[in-house]
């Protein structure tokens, strides 16, 4: 009596590719399963009857459609790729790259401070850990960026109800809490993602948007949001009103 054996078939139809189980009645023992390729406009009923279907994307080189149109559209128009020699090169003649502001000199595989290959997400480890670590391409870009959106929105918020930052957070009166939540989770996921595929905010500017104009910007609202808060706590009053 032939024996029954089971076979993957990969069935390549109209961009998908399913793999299923097929089987196939053959008088001789076969010594390991099969992989057959079929091309066709439909899939085959009889090979769908034997079992399960598993379908995967298998479209390539990039995604279709009006979005990705328009990311395309964007990459080209802000997007710049920064190689490992270019690191190598503003390692080797940027004074700031040469110690940390603690005066420490960058020390391969050390935890702080790295040298700028290892801790950008171009060329060194892209784990949240690293992109994390106290010299690593997040933190400053999320604080700068919240610090930004806050200084902004306690200036307007203040004009319209009177509250300080903290009242507008904590008081049980109020959903600023919720809001605050929402918005810093927002904001660190939005600025990770890139970071973790390995583009760092260097390799985007459009005119005068730059990262170094960014990461000025956000120093200076953090410095600015800091004294706000504790001018308030010390007047007990809204600055901006």
């Amino acid at each position: 009596m032939a024996a029954t054996m089971m076979e993957m078939a990969s069935v390549k139809v109209v961009g998908l590719r399913a793999s299923l189980p097929v089987q196939n009645s053959v008088g001789k023992h076969l010594g390991g399963a099969r992989l057959a390729t079929i091309t066709s406009p439909k899939l085959m009923t009889s090979l769908a009857a034997g079992g399960r279907v598993r379908c995967e994307s298998s479209t390539g080189g990039g995604g279709k459609g009006p979005l990705a149109d328009a990311k395309r559209a964007v990459d080209g128009s802000t997007k710049q790729e920064i190689t490992k020699d270019d690191i190598l090169r503003n390692q080797e003649t940027n004074e700031s790259e040469k110690k940390s502001v603690f005066g420490a000199k960058p020390t391969s595989g050390s935890v702080y401070p790295r040298p700028e290959l290892e801790r950008r997400p171009e060329t060194g480890s892209k784990s949240f850990w690293s992109v994390m670590a106290f010299d690593g391409a997040a933190p400053e870009t999320i604080n700068g960026r919240l610090a930004m959106l806050g200084f902004a929105w306690a200036v307007l918020a203040e004009k319209l109800t009177g509250l300080t930052v903290l009242e507008q957070v904590f008081n049980p009166d109020t959903i600023g809490l919720v809001y605050f939540l929402g918005v810093v989770q927002l904001f660190t996921y939005a600025s990770l993602v890139p970071i973790m595929s390995g583009e760092s905010t260097d390799a985007r500017s459009f005119g005068p948007f730059t990262a170094k104009a960014e990461r000025w910007n956000g120093r200076l609202a953090m410095i600015g949001f800091s004294s706000l808060i504790i001018t308030e706590l010390i007047t007990h009053t809204a600055f901006f009103q």
